[in-house]
């Protein structure tokens, strides 16, 4: 049987959606091409970024909004996961110091909890630590910011998704370690823009998203078929198509599939078995 006769759930499990972006019109793009199921994680909204007292609120409202919107247009099935984005602690220690500003990023982290007991947001993320390099306070900070988050998470075992530097088996490792610390499963962290880490001695028991260029999917399906794959899709009109195009995670599976490296089975443990377990959602056609 070929992709074209086929009838498969497919996800990304990683994009964003900007109002001044293609927003609809690209969640059309993704359902042209197959796609039937999006994680959509929020963006920091630098128009919305005045942490005031309402903090972090209006930002996931609108994620959450523009979700809504997408499905009322298509017949994407759209989960959102909220979380103050690492990089914002830079923004906040130059406005209002670090300690506050790791205080409001914490503040963000039990509003997203919030959605997720809601129904609003089905996991914690995109948080983490900056993927640049920076001062030694900021990362401090960010690692006790990203230990609250697994905390919180570990209450009601949410998941989280992580944003840190370049993924290796030492950063996996790390990671899973604070895991353990605060009783939260490794299972239920999601590793955002992973390379294709699926042994579970690279991983650590964490859960990888990877990155879905050819390279990388080719690479991860000969060790297994234990990850997700996302585009971390930007809806940037300055850059149009970055990170991956919004096409490219069913284009590249049903490519795959035509050519014998996905068989059936691997379609539906990567995108609609493992979302399931990770977020206790239902991925339905």
């Amino acid at each position: 049987m070929k992709s074209k006769d086929a009838n498969f759930p497919i996800l990304d499990n990683h994009i964003h959606l900007q109002e001044r972006g293609d927003n609809v019109k690209a969640v059309k793009r993704f359902e042209s091409a197959g796609g039937t199921h999006l994680i959509l994680s929020h963006l920091p909204y630098h128009d919305l970024r005045n942490w005031n007292e309402k903090g972090y609120e209006p930002i996931y409202e609108r994620t959450v909004n523009l979700a809504e919107r997408c499905m009322k247009k298509t017949s994407v099935e759209i989960f959102v996961t909220l979380g103050p984005y690492p990089v914002d602690l830079l923004n906040l220690k130059d406005k209002v110091g670090l300690e506050k500003g790791e205080e409001i990023m914490e503040r963000g982290m039990e509003l997203a909890v919030e959605y997720i007991e809601e129904g609003k947001a089905v996991a914690l993320g995109e948080i983490g630590r900056p993927h640049f390099e920076v001062p030694e306070d900021v990362l401090k900070a960010s690692n006790r910011i990203m230990r609250y988050g697994m905390e919180l998470a570990a209450g009601g075992e949410y998941p989280v998704v992580l944003h840190t530097e370049s993924t290796t088996p030492e950063v996996c490792k790390e990671i899973s370690g604070m895991a353990d610390e605060v009783g939260l499963s490794r299972g239920k962290i999601i590793k955002h823009y992973s390379p294709p880490l699926v042994d579970k001695d690279e991983n650590h028991g964490l859960f990888p998203s990877i990155l879905a260029n050819q390279k990388n999917i080719e690479k991860a399906i000969s060790k297994g078929n234990r990850f997700m794959l996302e585009t971390d899709y930007l809806d940037d009109p300055n850059r149009p198509g970055a990170v991956l195009g919004i096409k490219n995670v069913p284009k590249k599976t049903f490519k795959l599939y035509d050519e014998g490296l996905f068989i059936e089975e691997d379609i539906w443990t990567i995108h609609k078995k493992n979302p399931e377990e990770v977020y206790e959602v239902e991925i339905e056609l």
